[in-house]
């Protein structure tokens, strides 16, 4: 504790001159928390998310294809949202669709953060560009991580980091509204060189975009860097996909369009040209045009065994691996919507081409879960995606065949039984020879291959201070997976429930999880049963002239494995207040865990700087605590600090190879900068 009162006292002159943003990130904090976003692509869901907080949606001009950004929102809650705008444009305040009965207190909530009321639709269809630039808005926003310890890779010698041991980036952004967009991102990850002869440019990654958007029958545009979202992912998904919960929460609404990408991340982004064309009032056409390099461990003869996604090139071994593999995508998509008693429905065809200069070779000796792994240098992908919603039912559905004549097929329908009674069911088959790409969907394993599975969730909300969910989920194997040496089954289910009280919030879920594994001999499979918990308390006190939020959770995890009569448990008490007035905002967070092993982690969601997604994994005994300042500086300037401690009572050296650190703490300092104008 000595060493935390420490750091507060070494903050509190840069507090002092700080001033508050309102944002989004409290609300996104809450909604993360219960839905348990564990997911890798939850950092890509932020940066869209606060690329949205940033550059609000008008109400009175918002499109279907923009709401769908907003991963909370059900495809019900789309449709009335519309509608009512369709009926009783222009809107005049937001609190005319807070009278919207399916939007429930969380997803007010959030909702207020992302859309702000504003003129109705211009007649012209495209800005001059003196009206471009007259009112476009311009974002500079800097970033720096300081650690405060040494790992064993940044130390001179052989095999160890080429670059220094700050992470930094930059970012510029211009917008015209959601209109005409482009920006410039940078990224530097620890360890990585910079301008040298091993990164002459600079930056390791760089990420750029131009985007156009609701250009008379031009529905958008993007050159650059950009995402693709068609149907329900069975061919072409490279944006973020949702977790179970997060599925019962959006009753399983599928996402279409194309997004700009400015991310860090170098994973699943497509490199050149897209665009949508209205071609008639019912129809539509998107195509896509893709080259970029990727990462690859390569084979003795020079064909590709495992395509690389974490993007670091610290090292000679990992330098010698970027760039050496290239793709190209080429798709198209042809869609048609239409209303049709009383809701919207819609068809798309669709169809990907993907190429790699290399020929894919997956290791199959000693791993023949790896047979029908993605192979050779040509894949097409085509698939029929269809749904309708109404205020009361949504369906929606995706059925996709490989080349090699292997199918995918996933249906989801949810209906809104009354005010208070929601139920989902989704069922999808994989083929264990369906091999896609870009294909991320709904599934209880790593990717669309090798599943068969049904889902079923139900909802109750007697008021809208008050909701129960509850989903199942079964999932069958019939081919081998990492592991599992047979066909195998899993078994997942969860309760949740949540209560507002005046300006209190109860929440709490149970989850069970049940998995096959080899035992150690590889003959036999035995069943991991896995039990976690949590119960979260928060409350908002608002005063005259500031505002305080205090959150206190306790979580707990269990896992059981009968044929070794072992089990492993962990637990986590955390406490976060955030203080925030018209001049300042301070965040902190303390908390205290305890695991017997890394089968036993916890996460926990923590706030951090602008496009930062912090979820770290806990394990063995230690105490975590941070503290963050956020604070304007004029009407343009924006500087947010943070530090965070880690400190371990059962180690003396953390993490292992070229990231272990000899010592059982560890300390990092964020600094960020913005800049508008």
């Amino acid at each position: 504790m000595k060493r935390f009162v420490s750091f507060l006292l070494c903050m509190l002159p840069l507090l002092l001159n700080a001033q508050e943003e309102q944002d989004w990130e409290v609300a996104f904090q809450e909604w993360v928390t219960n839905m348990g976003v564990e997911d890798d692509y939850a950092p890509d869901m932020m940066e869209q998310l606060a690329d949205l907080a940033a550059n609000k949606l008008n109400i009175n001009q918002v499109t279907r294809e923009e709401l769908e950004q907003l991963p909370f929102l059900t495809a019900q809650q789309v449709e009335e949202i519309m509608a009512y705008v369709y009926h009783y444009a222009p809107v005049r305040t937001l609190s005319e669709l807070f009278m919207i009965e399916s939007l429930d207190y969380e997803t007010r909530r959030l909702l207020k953060h992302f859309v702000y009321v504003g003129d109705m639709p211009a007649k012209k269809s495209w800005p001059t560009l003196k009206e471009v630039m007259k009112g476009g808005r311009h974002q500079v926003l800097a970033s720096l991580k300081v650690p405060l310890y040494e790992r064993r890779g940044d130390k001179d010698g052989k095999n160890c980091y080429l670059g220094y041991r700050y992470r930094h980036d930059v970012r510029y952004r211009f917008s015209y509204g959601q209109r005409v967009t482009f920006g410039l991102t940078g990224a530097q990850d620890a360890g990585e060189p910079f301008l040298t002869r091993d990164n002459p440019l600079g930056y390791d990654h760089y990420a750029y975009f131009f985007q156009l958007r609701k250009m008379g029958r031009l529905e958008a545009l993007n050159l650059g860097m950009y995402r693709v979202q068609w149907g329900m992912g069975l061919v072409m998904n490279t944006g973020f996909h949702l977790g179970k919960l997060a599925t019962l929460q959006s009753f399983g609404r599928t996402s279409r369009g194309l997004t700009a990408h400015a991310s860090r991340s170098v994973g699943s982004y497509l490199h050149g040209a897209a665009a949508t064309l209205c071609v008639a009032p019912r129809l539509s056409v998107t195509a896509f045009a893709s080259y970029r390099p990727l990462d690859a461990t390569l084979n003795d003869d020079g064909s590709a065994r495992t395509l690389l996604t974490d993007g670091y090139h610290r090292t000679t071994t990992e330098l010698d691996k970027k760039n050496n593999t290239h793709q190209v995508d080429v798709g198209a998509s042809f869609g048609w919507k239409d209303t049709w008693k009383g809701g919207l429905a819609m068809a798309n065809v669709n169809a990907v081409y993907t190429h790699f200069d290399r020929q894919l070779v997956p290791q199959t000796e000693n791993n023949a879960y790896r047979r029908y792994f993605l192979s050779g240098n040509d894949f097409l992908n085509v698939s029929l995606d269809y749904s309708y919603t109404n205020s009361r039912v949504a369906f929606a559905g995706e059925t996709a065949l490989n080349r090699a004549g292997a199918w995918a097929v996933v249906h989801s329908v949810s209906w809104r039984m009354s005010e208070q009674w929601s139920l989902m069911l989704l069922h999808r088959y994989y083929d264990k020879r369906y091999t896609a790409r870009h294909a991320h969907s709904f599934a209880e394993g790593t990717g669309v291959q090798n599943e068969h599975g049904m889902y079923f969730g139900l909802t109750w909300q007697p008021r809208r201070s008050l909701s129960l969910q509850w989903y199942a989920d079964y999932a069958h194997f019939p081919f081998l997976r990492y592991q599992v040496s047979a066909p195998s089954d899993a078994f997942d289910t969860m309760l949740r429930a949540r209560v507002y009280i005046n300006r209190w919030t109860l929440d709490g879920h149970y989850r069970f999880h049940l998995r096959q594994r080899d035992d150690e001999n590889h003959r036999n499979l035995h069943n991991r049963y896995e039990h976690k918990a949590r119960m979260r308390l928060a409350v908002e006190m608002p005063a005259a002239n500031y505002k305080l939020t205090m959150q206190t959770q306790v979580d707990g995890t269990m896992l059981v494995i009968p044929y070794m009569a072992t089990t492993s448990r962990g637990v986590m008490v955390s406490q976060q207040a955030q203080w925030q007035r018209s001049w300042l905002q301070l965040s902190a967070m303390v908390g205290w865990f305890r695991s017997d092993d890394y089968d036993s982690r916890l996460y926990q969601y923590e706030r951090s700087l602008l496009y930062d997604f912090s979820f770290p994994v806990y394990y063995g005994h230690g105490l975590r605590y941070a503290l963050m300042a956020r604070a304007d500086l004029g009407r343009h300037l924006m500087l947010t600090t943070k530090i965070g401690v880690t400190d371990y009572f059962d180690r003396a050296v953390i993490s292992s190879g070229l990231q272990q650190i000899d010592a059982s703490s560890m300390a990092d300092i964020l600094v960020q900068l913005r800049y508008k104008f």
